[in-house]
C-alpha cells in the first residue's frame, strides 16, 4: 500500500528535515536540502496518493498558474485518437509527409521518418500527433477536454498544435486531478484504450514500483529555442498491479539543456522523497 507519512512517523523520522506536515495533512517536502539540485530553475512538484487521498508537494510550489502542456497531452491525445477511431491501436501506422510536416532543425533523426501511435508517444513525435488533431476535429477536442476538466479546454477552430504554446493551458493541480480521474476510471474512456496507455507509457522500476510518464517541453517564448525552457514530467506509479500514486512535475530552467533530464530525474527524486517507490525499512 502507498505510505502515509502522518502515521507512519517511524519513517517519517528518516527524512528529518526534510519533511513537514501541514495543518491539513499535506506531506510538505522542505526544498533547502534540494537547493543545489535544483540551481536557477523553477520546480514544482505535487504527488497524491490514490489510497489515502494525502497529497506530497515541494514547498514553495507554484500549483496553480497554468502552463502549456507540450508534450503531456500525448496522453490524452492518445486515448482520444483510440477512442475515436483515428488510430485503431498503438500500431496505427502513419508515414511522414515532409511535404506537410517539413523537418525543422531541432528535429531529432528519429521523427524524421514513419511512426505508429506507440513509436510517436515514446518518441515525442509532434508531426504525428498533429496528424490526428486534424482528424479529430475542433468540435470533438473541445467536447471532451471540457468533460474531462482538462485546464481552460482551449482549442482554436483548425488547429493542430493548440497543446504546445497554448492557449490550451493547465495547472500543476489540475495536470495531476486529470490523472486520479483518469486512473481512477472516474472518465469516458474505453478501458482497452486505457490498457494501451499503460504499454507505450511504462518508463521502467523504480524502488518497489513501476514509473509510467510522459515528458513534455517548449521554449518559454514561442520559438526561441535558445533561451528559456518550460518542461513537464506527469504520470503515475504502479504497486501489485493498482495504480498508487498520481504526479506531475513542472520546471524552468534558463535552456532545454537546463532542464532536459532534470524534469523527469528530479520527480524520481521527489517521488522516493515522499515515500511512494517503496518503504526502505
Amino acid at each position: 500500500m502507498p505510505i502515509c507519512f502522518s502515521v507512519r512517523a517511524g519513517f517519517a523520522a528518516l527524512f528529518t528535515g526534510i519533511f513537514a506536515l501541514s495543518a491539513n495533512a499535506d506531506s510538505l517536502l522542505d526544498r533547502s536540502p534540494f537547493a543545489d539540485r535544483i540551481g536557477e530553475r523553477e520546480s514544482s512538484f505535487l504527488a497524491l496518493d490514490l489510497a489515502t487521498g494525502q497529497r506530497c508537494i515541494l514547498e514553495g510550489s507554484d500549483l496553480e498558474t497554468r502552463h502549456a502542456p507540450w508534450s503531456t497531452f500525448k496522453i490524452p491525445n492518445t486515448l482520444i485518437a483510440l477512442d475515436t477511431g483515428v488510430a485503431d491501436n498503438i500500431d496505427a501506422w502513419r508515414d511522414w509527409n515532409s511535404d506537410l510536416r517539413p523537418a525543422q532543425g531541432y528535429w531529432p533523426d528519429a521523427w524524421r521518418q514513419g511512426q505508429t501511435l506507440g513509436t510517436a508517444f515514446q518518441r515525442s513525435a509532434v508531426w504525428y500527433f498533429q496528424d490526428i488533431a486534424l482528424e479529430v476535429g475542433t468540435s470533438r477536442y473541445r467536447e471532451t477536454l471540457g468533460a474531462w476538466d482538462y485546464g481552460n479546454a482551449e482549442v482554436p477552430d483548425g488547429s493542430d498544435s493548440f497543446w504546445l504554446s497554448g492557449p490550451l493551458k493547465l495547472s500543476v493541480t489540475e495536470q495531476v486531478r486529470f490523472l486520479e480521474r483518469l486512473l481512477g476510471h472516474e472518465l469516458d474512456v474505453d478501458r482497452a484504450s486505457l490498457a494501451d496507455l499503460m504499454e507505450i507509457a511504462k518508463a521502467g522500476p523504480i524502488g518497489t514500483a513501476t514509473l509510467y510518464g510522459k515528458t513534455g517541453s517548449g521554449p518559454a517564448r514561442t520559438g526561441v529555442l535558445s533561451r528559456a525552457f518550460e518542461g513537464w514530467y506527469a504520470g503515475w506509479l504502479m504497486r501489485d498491479d493498482a495504480v498508487s500514486v498520481v504526479f506531475a512535475h513542472h520546471a524552468f530552467g534558463e535552456s532545454f539543456t537546463a532542464i532536459r533530464t532534470f524534469r523527469r530525474d528530479f520527480a524520481e527524486t521527489l517521488l522516493t522523497a515522499c515515500g511512494f517507490t517503496g518503504d526502505p525499512s
